[in-house]
């Protein structure tokens, strides 16, 4: 199985046994809507939900943040998804949240996941089956384990990096000229950090752009994607989708910054950054 699966792909293989469907939807604050209750009113038959909002680590005061093995694996335990199923992730969401659930399946210990080209929109706009209400219950097991070398953490980035540092949030966002979301977290990004929005990842129609596409984003940068770099946004969601296209590239080498710009800009003692990438 490819890690990018098409729209019809995925319908041919409906109701396989060993096929698990994840919906990771989510919405940025401020959007008014519920990602569970829209998953209630219609997902693809047989989908369950992955809350990233719910599946985190409630100690940190960052948003979202990776939780525990532990909690991670009794959660897909209690979705009914098994760590050696074929699992395919989609979202409904601008912000491509599959890449999240993704890299957190991943992380946690399962080799076989895909993303679903296009998500759900583009499996609404082609008039495929979707069904609604809570799916039915389904034995599995989820032994989690974490990947060790995939995340960094903030203190590490602060004693200074040797690798590049990408950071996928827009334009605005990355050079300080746009507000910050949150209450009290800064504008500006970490100093040396280049800009590859998330968005340019994505053709309109929010499938992903060709591997020819995505090797010249990263060129721009002067960045291999094969090689060791970290990726960044705002709160940890759309640096996946970074990681994911260096993963279609041969990159298996690349670092989440969990906390992202969330907790770097919410930190008085940090240095701050302004105006565009110098990729």
């Amino acid at each position: 199985m490819d890690n990018l699966v098409t729209t019809h792909w995925l319908a041919q293989n409906l109701g396989a046994a060993d096929l698990a469907i994840v919906d990771s939807t989510l919405f940025l604050p401020g959007e008014g809507r519920d990602p569970v209750a829209e998953f209630r009113v219609a997902h693809i038959p047989g989908a369950r939900f992955l809350d990233i909002d719910a599946v985190s680590d409630k100690a940190s005061p960052s948003p979202h943040m990776l939780p525990s093995a532990a909690v991670f694996g009794e959660a897909m335990r209690d979705l009914g998804v098994g760590r050696d199923d074929r699992i395919i992730v989609y979202d409904n969401s601008g912000l491509r949240t599959a890449a999240r659930g993704w890299f957190m399946i991943r992380h946690f210990g399962a080799e076989r996941v895909a993303i679903l080209d296009g998500g759900f929109q583009k499996w609404r706009a082609e008039g495929r089956p979707v069904e609604s209400g809570d799916p039915a219950p389904r034995k599995a097991r989820f032994d989690a384990r974490e990947r060790p070398g995939e995340v960094i953490a903030k203190a590490e980035i602060a004693q200074g990096l040797s690798i590049p540092l990408l950071d996928a949030r827009g334009p605005g966002r990355f050079a300080g000229t746009d507000a910050d979301p949150r209450p009290g977290v800064a504008s500006g990004h970490i100093p040396g950090a280049r800009n590859l929005p998330y968005a340019a990842l994505y053709r309109d129609d929010g499938t992903l752009r060709s591997d020819e596409e995505l090797a010249a984003l990263f060129d721009a940068l002067r960045v291999d994607p094969r090689t060791p770099f970290v990726a960044s946004c705002g709160s940890g969601v759309t640096a996946n989708s970074i990681i994911f296209a260096a993963h279609r590239l041969g990159g298996r080498h690349a670092r989440l910054y969990d906390g992202s710009w969330s907790e770097w800009g919410a930190d008085p003692t940090t240095p701050k950054a302004k105006g565009p990438s110098r990729g």
